[in-house]
């Protein structure tokens, strides 16, 4: 064999060992990342999260997430507001993110492009103002879902602010938000994104000794409604989801909370 054959087949070698290398490299900090997401955070208040129906829970610093791989989003996202959340802060808004830490692969934004849809926030970015780190966080394609963007800026958003208002009032409170991934269900770009017909948001005042929870359920359309014709049962949006929202409640008190419509004690 000739001299420049054998250099050949020498940077052969070298650029497939290089490029398996790089692969490796990119599996192992892959799986560092993914490992990073599984593990409960500081402020994780793990009391409260609610059980997952994919086994496939996210932990961000500032929300957890249960992600549904069927339908390319979260069945829920839970965070604590509290009132030293709440922030006037502005940021710049970043470009939305494919959620690395999601093992099966979370969706990619350009789903979204040209579909008439929303990217919908679920942990929305105006509860995450307090640091940009935080803020940013929101725009990881795990955390939205897609939104008639008369829904988004509507009857969503109005329950969006007003959950800041009861985080202000009550010193803080407990959200829960997703779409209701059931039934028929359109779809949107090359990973069939579903499109949720309705989305639900509970939250859980605990700030005293005489708790109160309350929760919504909203048909994904534009609505003048008053907020308070969407009040249900935390019951009824278990049933439609198959989600235990609080597992580790003290059954008795879970029992209550979670079983009365309870839209009476909150100030709207």
């Amino acid at each position: 064999m000739d001299r420049k054959k054998i250099y050949t087949l020498i940077a052969l070698a070298i650029a497939v060992g290089v490029y398996f290398f790089e692969a490796y490299q990119k599996d192992s900090e892959s799986e560092a990342v993914i490992q990073q997401g599984e593990t409960v955070k500081r402020d994780t208040n793990t009391n409260y999260l609610p059980t997952s129906t994919t086994g496939q829970i996210v932990h961000h610093e500032g929300y957890s997430l249960s992600y549904n791989e069927q339908h390319e989003q979260a069945e829920w996202v839970a965070y604590e507001l509290k009132k030293k959340h709440l922030s006037q802060n502005e940021f710049k808004r970043p470009y939305f993110e494919v959620d690395p830490a999601v093992r099966s692969g979370a969706a990619h934004w350009r789903n979204y492009k040209k579909s008439g849809y929303d990217r919908g926030h679920l942990c929305p970015a105006g509860d995450r103002r307090y640091s940009k780190d935080a803020f940013n966080e929101t725009f990881l394609t795990s955390n939205i879902s897609p939104q008639e963007h008369r829904f988004n800026s509507g009857i969503w958003n109005d329950l969006e602010k007003k959950t800041r208002y009861w985080a202000k009032r009550y010193d803080g409170v407990y959200v829960i938000t997703g779409g209701i991934l059931k039934g028929k269900m359109k779809t949107i770009g090359d990973e069939d994104v579903s499109v949720p017909n309705s989305f639900y948001k509970i939250i859980y005042d605990r700030s005293n000794s005489n708790p109160k929870m309350i929760a919504f359920l909203i048909p994904h359309k534009d609505s003048n409604k008053p907020l308070k014709e969407f009040v249900v049962t935390v019951d009824q949006i278990e049933s439609l989801t198959g989600i235990d929202f609080f597992p580790e409640m003290e059954n008795t008190l879970e029992e209550k909370m979670e079983s009365i419509n309870q839209a009476n004690r909150w100030k709207f």
